[in-house]
């Protein structure tokens, strides 16, 4: 299992890109949540003016994560499943292989977004993937995140420091979904989640991954 503590370091910008417009895509593979979200706060704390973006592709251990204003009555009452805390906005979800994740550590500042701004363009990119893939989907006001048939198919929350942001999207591909019974799934109690193999989508989590930072990557390109 590779970690991504040890993995991730910020690399000069290719020849004849301009430095950071083009986001840098990394694929981390299978990768414990804890270096993950530590790389996370590195890479921001250390990134300069000029320090491209980055997208990182990935999937986790199984993990529930708890943002800032997470509430334990959204808990699981017993599991062996860890749960950690972090920075992130909103409340309990979980994570384990199966999900593609994309975590975006974008200068917002530099690029002229907004924190709605860029989780709707996270958004907007989960939808055009799983149209894509012929799977129709949708927002829902007040409830950050994708939905397909009332059911949520993608988590998503960020967090801001220095004008840049990090963590991401979560995006329900070929997982064991049961964890997720034992949980009020981003605060809301009896939400149903669902994932793309549901709608006959084949992609694996790691194709479904690298397809959304890539759209994900166009996006914010064209701000």
């Amino acid at each position: 299992m590779q970690s991504a503590a040890t993995s991730v370091s910020v690399i000069p910008a290719q020849a004849g890109i301009q430095i950071g417009k083009v986001p840098i895509i990394r694929h981390l593979g299978c990768a414990e949540l804890a270096p993950t979200y530590q790389a996370m706060r590195r890479f921001t704390d250390a990134r300069g003016t000029t320090t491209p973006d980055e997208l990182w592709v990935l999937e986790h251990t199984p993990v529930y994560t708890v943002g800032i204003a997470g509430r334990e009555r959204h808990f699981p009452r017993e599991s062996a499943i860890p749960l950690e805390r972090i920075d992130r906005g909103g409340q309990i979800t979980y994570h384990g292989p199966g999900q593609a994740i994309v975590y975006a550590l974008v200068d917002l500042a530099r690029r002229g977004l907004t924190v709605r701004g860029m989780v709707s363009l996270i958004e907007e990119a989960v939808i055009e993937v799983l149209a894509a893939h012929g799977v129709g989907a949708a927002r829902r006001n007040g409830a950050p995140g994708v939905y397909v048939d009332g059911a949520k198919i993608a988590a998503l929350g960020l967090r801001v420091r220095r004008g840049c942001c990090y963590h991401g999207v979560a995006l329900n591909v070929d997982m064991d979904l049961a964890p997720f019974s034992a949980i009020d799934p981003c605060g809301y109690p009896g939400l149903a989640v669902t994932q793309t193999r549901a709608y006959g989508v084949l992609a694996d989590a790691q194709g479904m991954g690298d397809e959304l930072a890539r759209r994900v990557a166009r996006l914010i390109e064209d701000k």
